[in-house]
């Protein structure tokens, strides 16, 4: 806070983020700051931003965000999602993490995507620790039944 507030004092109208200069009036939506690189980020369970979306998820995610427990929750054909560029991404960002630690992928939907891509990357799968959960559950809410997976930690 002190680091911005000095920064913000000596240059009016500029600020830091992320340690970087910025000047607000030119940073419109379309533009973007370069995200500082920094070593991953271990978790337990990590969701796939944005329905499995091509959109905002590419291999870097998969390389920064290193899960045990991916949930993988589109249902959206019309809308790319899941989106098998994002499935891929997983097994690209996966094969440059140096340590072949188990990941379990969990599909919310039973989607065409996911089932073509299962099978057509089975073996890199099996070479790169992935495993794919299936639900051998079903939950019945009020009108509506789904697949479901417990997990445990």
């Amino acid at each position: 806070e002190e680091e911005l507030s000095r920064s913000s004092h000596s240059n009016p109208g500029k600020s830091l983020v992320n340690g970087i200069k910025t000047n607000p009036a030119s940073n419109s939506p379309k533009s973007s700051l370069p995200v500082p690189m920094g070593p991953p980020v271990y978790v337990d369970l990590a969701y796939i931003p944005n329905h499995c979306s091509g959109k905002n998820t590419d291999p870097e995610f998969f390389k920064r965000v290193r899960a045990s427990y991916y949930v993988v929750s589109g249902n959206d054909a019309a809308n790319g999602e899941p989106s098998r560029a994002v499935l891929d991404a997983l097994l690209e960002g996966k094969s440059q993490w140096g340590e072949n630690l188990q990941v379990t992928l969990i599909p919310t939907h039973d989607t065409e995507v996911t089932r073509e891509w299962y099978q057509q990357t089975h073996e890199k799968q099996q070479e790169l620790n992935i495993m794919v959960l299936a639900s051998s559950s079903t939950v019945v809410m009020q009108d509506e039944s789904f697949p479901a997976c417990k997990i445990e930690f």
